[in-house]
């Protein structure tokens, strides 16, 4: 499984929703609609600051990734952003690619 970080910021109606709710419900609604696309929560975090949720989790691929995140923004109480999120092998495997690149006026 692939692991990702979700940012929400919270619309007007969102927070109202989050006010009505409290922030435990809103937490287990995120955790059931990730565990219903086969993933698993890793941390659920409400933050002060440009984001209003962090969720990290494992989901089955990118594709469920992005499907999960439009599911959540099309239901309008958040706005949902998708970090696939890397591991030291993973990146020690990256850099061991050899890719080319022409930087902008060389």
């Amino acid at each position: 499984m692939a692991k990702f970080l979700l940012r929400s910021t919270f619309t007007p109606d969102g927070i109202k929703g989050l006010v009505k709710d409290g922030g435990s419900k809103r937490a287990e609604v995120a955790t059931r609609a990730i565990e219903a696309a086969g993933g698993r929560v890793e941390s659920l975090s409400f933050g002060l600051g440009e984001y209003d949720t962090y969720v990290v989790c494992e989901l089955p691929d990118h594709q469920t990734a992005v499907a999960l995140a439009i599911a959540i923004r099309a239901a309008g109480g958040v706005d949902t952003r998708v970090v696939p999120l890397l591991t030291p092998q993973e990146v020690d495997e990256a850099v061991q690619k050899q890719m080319t690149y022409q930087a902008p006026g060389k």
